[in-house]
C-alpha cells in the first residue's frame, strides 16, 4: 500500500520574537498560512527495519539530516515499529527558503505514517510528536491559517484568511536561521502588530490585513542581504498590496487581491530572480 500526503509551503503574515527563553529557544508569536506550492510525499511500508529516502532533488540529504527521516525515526522509536518505510519526496518547495519545506515534509511524513501503520493518533498527538522534530512542524501538521506561539508548539486556528494571490520570490542567497537569531538585538527591532493581524483575518478584512503584515527578523536579514529589500521594492512598484519576507528568509512574498496584478508582479520579478512562483492561499 502507498500513502500520499501533500506538504504545502507556509508564509508568515506576522512574525514576532518576544524574548530568549532559558531553554535557549526564543518565545515567538506568529500568524502563518499555507499556500498551494507543495511537495508530494509518498510512503511505502518495507519488510526490512530501515528508513529509505528518495527524492527528485539532488541537494536534499537522504540521511538523518533529512526532516522526513527524523520524523519516521521518531515514530518508529516511539511506537516500537519494526517494519521499515520508503519515503519518496517530490520536491517543489525551495530549500532553505523560509517556507518550512523541510518541516512540512516531516509533518506530512508523520500524518502519512499514522495512516500507514494504523496508529490512530489524533492530529494534536501527531503535532506533539512533530514538536520533537522542529519548531515549525506542529503548525505544518495542522496547516491552514493559525496563530502560533511558544517556540512553535502552540497552534490556534483562527479561521480562513481572505483568499488572495501570492507571488513568492527566492533570491540567490542562503540564510541560516540560527545565524539570524544569534545577532538579534531586542533594543533595535520593531515589533509587528500580530494581534492586529489576527483581528483583521477574523474580520475578513483584506485591506487591514495587508497593512498589518510584519516580520521582526526581516530587518536583521536585510542588513546582511540587501537584495531582499530590492525585491520588496520591486513587488510594491509592480502593484503588490503588501510584500514581506517569510520566516528568517530569504524568500519574499507579495499579496495581491487581483490575478492581473499578481501576474504583473510575477512577470516583473521573473527576469530578476530564477525562483519565482505565482500561487494562491489555501482554504
Amino acid at each position: 500500500m502507498e500513502i500520499i500526503e501533500k506538504a504545502p509551503a507556509k508564509i508568515n503574515l506576522s512574525l514576532d520574537v518576544l524574548y530568549k527563553r532559558e531553554d535557549g529557544f526564543h518565545e515567538l508569536e506568529m500568524v502563518m498560512t499555507t499556500v498551494d506550492l507543495a511537495d508530494r510525499i509518498a510512503l511505502k511500508s518495507l519488510p526490512e527495519d530501515q528508513i529509505v529516502i528518495r527524492t527528485t532533488n539532488g541537494v536534499l540529504p537522504l540521511d538523518r539530516r533529512n526532516h522526513a527521516f527524523q520524523a519516521a525515526k521518531l515514530i518508529k522509536e516511539t511506537f516500537a515499529i519494526e517494519t521499515g518505510v520508503e519515503i519518496t519526496i517530490e520536491k517543489k518547495i525551495p530549500i532553505a527558503a523560509g517556507l518550512a519545506g523541510g518541516s512540512s515534509d516531516a509533518a506530512a511524513t508523520l500524518r502519512g505514517l499514522n495512516r500507514l501503520w494504523d496508529l490512530n493518533l489524533t492530529l494534536e498527538e501527531v503535532a506533539e510528536l512533530g514538536s520533537k522534530v522542529g519548531s515549525d512542524v506542529p503548525y505544518c501538521v495542522h496547516g491552514g491559517t493559525a496563530f502560533v506561539s511558544g517556540r512553535g508548539e502552540k497552534v490556534e486556528p483562527i479561521g480562513e484568511m481572505p483568499q488572495c494571490w501570492v507571488v513568492l520570490v527566492k533570491p540567490r542567497v542562503g540564510v541560516s536561521t540560527g545565524s539570524v537569531f544569534s545577532v538579534l538585538s531586542f533594543d533595535t527591532v520593531t515589533h509587528p502588530d500580530t494581534a492586529g493581524m489576527v483581528a483583521a483575518i477574523k474580520a475578513k478584512d483584506y485591506a487591514k490585513m495587508t497593512q498589518k503584515v510584519g516580520n521582526l527578523l526581516e530587518e536583521v536579514t536585510i542588513a546582511r542581504h540587501p537584495d531582499i529589500e530590492r525585491v520588496k521594492e520591486k513587488m510594491l512598484k509592480f502593484g503588490a498590496d503588501a510584500a514581506l519576507m517569510s520566516g528568517s528568509g530569504p524568500t519574499i512574498f507579495a499579496l495581491c487581491d487581483k490575478y492581473s496584478r499578481a501576474q504583473r508582479v510575477y512577470n516583473g520579478l521573473k527576469g530578476f530572480c530564477d525562483e519565482v512562483y505565482l500561487v494562491r492561499t489555501l482554504k
